[in-house]
C-alpha cells in the first residue's frame, strides 16, 4: 500500500473527542496487559525533536521531501543530503525522554506487547525497548537504489565530511525527519557521494512521503494489532494513512483505541479517549499508579 502524501486534514467537529486529563482508561488497559503502542513524532518532542503538526510544528515552515522529488532530480538529492547531513549532527545527539523510558518499562513489565513507531529517530531503542517495528524505517541506515545494499549512516557521514570539509551552515531548525532547514544558497555546491559498491544513488532507509511502506511490514503490524488487547497511540496526529489504518483495524476488531496527544487527531472518531497531557507526564504518572519503575536503559 502506498503511503498517502497527505500533509494536513480538516477536522470535523462532530468527530473529535474532547481532550481529557483522566488517565484511568490507560491504567486499566495497561493493567490487563497485551497493549500495542503506536508512536508518532509527538513522543520525541521532549527530546528536542520537533513534531510535524503541533504548536510550532515543522510543517509550518518545511515541506518534507517526497520520493518522487528525490528520485527525479540530482538537484533534489544534493539539497536533501546537504540538509540531512547537517541535521544528522544534531539529530544523533538526541536522547530518549520520560515517554520513551515509560514505554520500555511497560514492555519489561509485560504490559505492552509491542511497539510500532512512525519515527525514524531510534529513541525507543535507545530507551531500552526491543523488537520495535520501524514503520517508516530509520535514519541510522542508508540504502542504494540500484544494488539495494544497506550500509550504516555513520559510514556515509564520514564520507560526506571528507567530500565537504568545513560545511557548517547555521540551520533555521531541525525537523522530525532529520532534515535541517537550509536555503539553496547555504546548500551551495555540496557534494553527494554515490554507493561505494556500485556507484548508485544513496537514500536513507526511510519511507518518504509518497513512497510505499513494504507490504510485509504492514502485514506484520496488522498481525500485532490482531494479537493485541488494545491500541495505545502516543504523540501522533494520525494524519497519514500509514498509521491511521491500524487504528481503524483495531476499532473494527472491537479493541479499545486510546490516544495521548495534546491536539485532536484524525483517529479520534475511532478512539475511546484522547488524553490531552504531555506524554512524559502522562506515561510516568500511569507507571507510578501501576507501581512500575521508570528508569534508564541500563537500570
Amino acid at each position: 500500500m502506498r503511503m498517502r502524501p497527505t500533509l494536513s486534514w480538516t477536522p470535523v467537529a462532530a468527530d473529535l473527542l474532547p481532550g481529557t486529563t483522566d488517565l484511568e482508561p490507560l491504567v486499566d488497559a495497561l493493567s490487563a496487559g497485551g497493549v500495542l503502542v503506536l508512536s508518532g513524532a509527538g513522543i520525541s518532542t521532549e527530546s528536542g525533536i520537533p513534531d510535524y503538526r503541533g504548536e510550532g510544528g515543522s510543517l509550518s515552515r518545511h515541506t518534507p521531501m517526497t520520493y518522487q522529488d528525490f528520485t527525479g532530480s540530482a538537484h533534489a538529492q544534493r539539497r536533501y543530503w546537504a540538509r540531512s547531513h547537517l541535521g544528522w549532527r544534531t539529530f544523533g545527539q538526541a536522547r530518549p525522554n520520560a515517554g520513551h523510558l515509560a514505554v520500555a518499562a511497560f514492555a519489561r513489565d509485560a504490559r505492552v506487547s509491542g511497539v510500532i513507531t512512525q519515527n525514524v529517530d531510534g529513541l525507543h531503542q535507545a530507551a531500552g525497548s526491543e523488537g520495535i517495528v520501524e514503520l517508516h524505517g530509520s535514519l541510522d541506515r542508508v540504502v542504494c537504489l540500484s544494488c539495494r545494499a544497506i550500509s550504516p549512516r555513520r559510514e556515509l557521514a564520514l564520507r560526506l565530511e571528507a567530500e565537504n570539509p568545513g560545511f557548517a551552515p547555521v540551520a533555521a531548525g531541525i525537523n522530525p525527519d532529520g532534515d535541517a532547514d537550509l536555503t539553496d544558497a547555504q546548500v551551495g555546491d555540496f557534494r553527494v557521494v554515490p554507493c561505494a559498491g556500485c556507484g548508485g544513488v544513496l537514500k536513507p532507509e526511510v519511507v518518504f512521503f509518497g513512497e510505499s511502506v513494504p507490504p510485509q511490514r504492514v502485514e506484520h503490524c496488522r498481525q500485532l494489532v490482531r494479537e493485541a488487547t488494545a491500541l495505545l497511540v502516543l504523540g501522533s496526529s494520525l494524519t497519514v494513512m500509514s498509521g491511521l489504518r491500524f487504528v481503524r483495524q483495531a476499532s473494527q476488531e472491537g479493541k479499545p483505541v486510546l490516544i495521548v496527544n495534546r491536539d485532536p487527531t484524525r483517529g479520534d472518531p475511532h478512539a475511546r479517549t484522547r488524553v490531552a497531557l504531555p506524554l512524559g507526564t502522562a506515561l510516568t504518572t500511569v507507571a507510578d499508579r501501576l507501581g512500575i519503575p521508570v528508569g534508564g536503559p541500563a537500570d
